[in-house]
């Protein structure tokens, strides 16, 4: 593992979106997934510029949504869907069989699991992840004690985890389950950035 320090949020975002920028160029069929939330969300629009800019071919690419919070509707600005669609969908203009995110909404959440699994393996694994690190530590909401083989699953949130989520939606909402591509996938990815923006995740990353 490397570690890298940027002076500000700028630097680290270009930095990021210049890596995936390079990815695609070196293997145009790329699979990319990416967190949604603060810390990616620059990363995500200087991507957007420079593969428009460049003209950098991103035709075969397949997205992948790392999350989702469970029971919110896609509409819902505080949702992983409704970032991911205004922030890189639509800005591309993505075709929609080009992303895969979870349906949070969905009665079957094991099949919606299966299905993400699915897409993952078919495509020989995950090419490269862009994750954040949260407050408790966890990455995506692979909350601290869920094991590193764990493939995508539902889980329980953290309390930390429904707190600090809070800050993604206008009023107060309530947060009980999340569905989450699994550490295991993370693990076999073949290049993985894990981001922690500012002095607040000091202490986690010290402690990770």
């Amino acid at each position: 593992m490397k570690t890298i320090c940027f002076k500000n949020y700028q630097e680290l975002s270009a930095y990021t979106a210049a890596e995936i920028a390079d990815a695609i160029k070196e293997k145009p069929s790329l699979l990319l997934c990416m967190a949604s939330g603060h810390t990616p969300a620059l990363t995500a629009e200087l991507l957007v510029k420079k593969l428009l800019e460049e003209e950098i071919d991103y035709s075969q690419i397949t997205f992948l949504g790392l999350d989702e919070w469970v029971g919110l509707p896609r509409e819902n600005e505080g949702s992983c869907y409704h970032f991911f669609t205004t922030k890189l969908f639509e800005p591309l203009q993505l075709k929609p069989s080009q992303y895969f995110l979870f349906d949070a909404m969905s009665g079957d959440l094991k099949a919606e699991c299966t299905k993400m699994d699915a897409v993952i393996d078919s495509n020989g694994g995950i090419d490269l992840m862009l994750v954040g690190i949260g407050m408790n530590g966890h990455i995506g909401f692979n909350e601290p004690g869920t094991s590193f083989t764990a493939l995508s699953h539902v889980i329980e949130l953290d309390e930390t985890t429904k707190s600090v989520g809070q800050k993604y939606f206008k009023e107060k909402t309530a947060l009980h389950q999340g569905i989450t591509i699994g550490l295991g996938h993370l693990i076999n990815a073949k290049k993985v950035f894990l981001k922690a923006d500012g002095k607040r995740k000091a202490d986690v990353i010290k402690k990770r």
